[in-house]
């Protein structure tokens, strides 16, 4: 019976043992230290600040014109009998060619009738002064002075008249037969032609559109943040046309292609009102001789081409410039301190472009700044700098494991 009751009961006593032992060794284990990670300072590319002065370029874009366009119209009728090979769609002709003629005969004849009657009025005239030449000589020789009307004065008078007439008529018949040569009133190109030889032309009959050639304007548009680094040449009403000073230069560029030609102007003058809906201000460029052969076989600037214009702004003294990357989300930029920390701080920008950045005094000469694209979170972190070439140390941390380069952040 005792043995039966110990098969029972000595199992359960070593299973109570087990679980005693078991919780006085799971009470006694030891304490874990926890240990702070090692900080890790970043490796950044960095530039020292310097102050220097900065050409503000201002880009704007248009199309190119012509300062000048007319339409030929002639001021006689008549059939076209001869046209100048340079009366063509982009022909040149300068000042003073003849572009067309219009069959002169009815001109010519008209012109020698005219003529003839001046010589008419003029014989008249001189019968008429040699009749009053005669009756004075009569009256003097009755020793009597000769009435006006004895004098034959009506009748000159009449005769003078008719001189006068027919002499201006002889001036209207040689402009009207200058008039059948259609001549180019300045150097220029024909833009449209819209007659040819043996077509019959009436007065007001649109001939051709042409346009000058001794120069181009292009129409830039400026906003009134871009004004404010634009020195204008502006007219004033007291000075009549004469502008207060010369226009600022201003290099025009086009993409012919996949090559971009360049061509220097000037801004000549700025419109008298402000564009309503976009709120800015036209000025206009103008470019000397476009058509002429340029450096490496440049092409000519054409009437409509698009261009891209860069407007010599002002000059901005004693600025600090950094590169566009380095300004990040909020118009913060990052600066490494001396003892090698990121320090963010917020800056005042003057002027930027698509590459640089231009600060006021928000920044200080000699301050070294990050260029490195880093999230502006990583402000108070240690880095590692490289400066020129030269590495600087980060702030003392004896734990600092590897430096591994930052990897990119998206910035804005």
């Amino acid at each position: 019976m005792i043995r039966n009751k110990l098969k029972i009961l000595l199992p359960i006593a070593v299973v109570v043992v087990a679980i005693l032992a078991g919780r006085a060794i799971i009470s006694s284990k030891p304490e874990a230290q926890r240990m702070a990670p090692p900080v890790v300072p970043l490796s950044v590319d960095a530039t020292r600040l310097v102050k220097t002065d900065y050409q503000v370029m201002v880009t704007a874009d248009g199309t190119v014109r012509p300062r000048t366009t007319s339409t030929l119209i002639p001021q006689v009728p008549g059939r076209v009998i001869q046209v100048s090979p340079s009366f063509r769609e982009g022909g040149f002709f300068e000042r003073g060619d003849v572009l067309l003629r219009i069959e002169p005969r009815d001109f010519e004849l008209a012109l020698a009738s005219a003529e003839a009657q001046v010589a008419q009025a003029s014989a008249a005239m001189e019968q008429e002064l040699a009749l009053a030449e005669v009756v004075k000589g009569d009256w003097e020789s009755l020793g009597k002075k000769a009435p006006d009307l004895g004098l034959r004065k009506p009748q000159i008078a009449a005769a003078r008249a008719a001189l006068l007439s027919a002499q201006a008529q002889l001036e209207r018949a040689r402009t009207d037969l200058d008039r059948t040569k259609i001549r180019a009133p300045y150097a220029g190109r024909v833009l449209e032609q819209n007659v040819d030889i043996g077509q019959f032309v009436s007065v007001g009959t649109m001939l051709a559109k042409i346009y000058a050639i001794d120069y181009v304007e292009i129409r830039l548009p400026l906003s009134n943040r871009q004004l404010e680094y634009v020195q204008l040449p502006e007219r004033y009403r007291n000075d009549g046309n004469v502008t207060n000073q010369e226009g600022p230069a201003v290099t025009i560029e086009a993409v012919v292609g996949r090559t971009t030609y360049s061509w220097e102007g000037r801004i000549v003058r700025a419109e008298g009102s402000i564009d309503t809906q976009s709120r800015q201000l036209y000025v206009v460029a103008q470019v000397d001789d476009p058509y002429s052969r340029g450096p490496q076989g440049r092409p000519p600037l054409r009437i409509g081409q698009f261009v891209q214009a860069r407007i010599h702004g002002k000059i901005l003294e004693e600025v600090i410039v950094i590169p566009r990357p380095a300004l990040r989300e909020g118009g913060e930029v990052l600066l490494v301190d001396e003892e090698g920390i990121l320090r963010r701080r917020l800056v005042s920008v003057l002027w930027s472009d698509a590459d640089q950045v231009v600060v006021d005094d928000s920044l200080s000469e000699g301050e070294i700044l990050a260029v490195t694209s880093l999230s502006v979170s990583a402000s108070g972190s240690p880095v590692v700098a490289t400066v020129d070439g030269e590495v600087l140390n980060a702030g003392s941390n004896p734990g600092a494991g590897p430096t591994p380069r930052a990897a990119p952040a998206v910035t804005n």
